[in-house]
């Protein structure tokens, strides 16, 4: 397993040495193959697995374009009905979430053993955290070459 993550990595920074921003489809196919690597499935699981994983994903990212609520400029500009507005519909968007979650645990835990579902929860997270600080190593070669001209 540990033998594929270095591929990986190495995928994953040649993937964003060449675009400034890396598009959604090459992210989507990184996070598969490490999520893949993380979790080692088996044929049967990951069957099961990545349609229960992709219409999350989407429910996800569809909640996310719904979702009109948007941080105010300034709190102390709000009247109190605006606030009180606010703040429901910031409640209303953490519950659609939960409940979206504890459906996906519900599905996963009919295809995967609970230690699987841990994995894949580090798996997530630790995609993100390369994928942060792959962006800070970019930004950072940016300001320097920038500071150079």
């Amino acid at each position: 397993m540990k033998q594929l993550l270095i591929p990986i990595i190495t995928l994953l920074i040649s993937v964003n040495a060449y675009s400034q921003r890396p598009d959604k489809e090459k992210v989507k196919a990184l996070k598969i193959a490490h999520i893949t690597e993380q979790l080692d499935l088996t044929a049967k699981e990951a069957q099961a697995f990545w349609p229960v994983y992709n219409a999350n994903e989407d429910a996800r990212e569809k909640l996310r374009a719904t979702s009109k609520f948007k941080r105010p400029e300034s709190i102390d500009a709000l009247t109190e009905a605006e606030a009180k507005t606010h703040l429901e519909g910031i409640v209303s968007l953490e519950l659609a979430k939960q409940q979206l979650e504890k459906k996906y645990y519900t599905e996963l835990k009919e295809i995967l053993s609970a230690k699987k579902i841990l994995k894949l929860m580090d798996a997530d997270r630790s995609f993100r955290r390369k994928l942060i600080e792959e962006f800070k190593e970019r930004h950072r070669g940016e300001r320097s070459h920038r500071k150079k001209q």
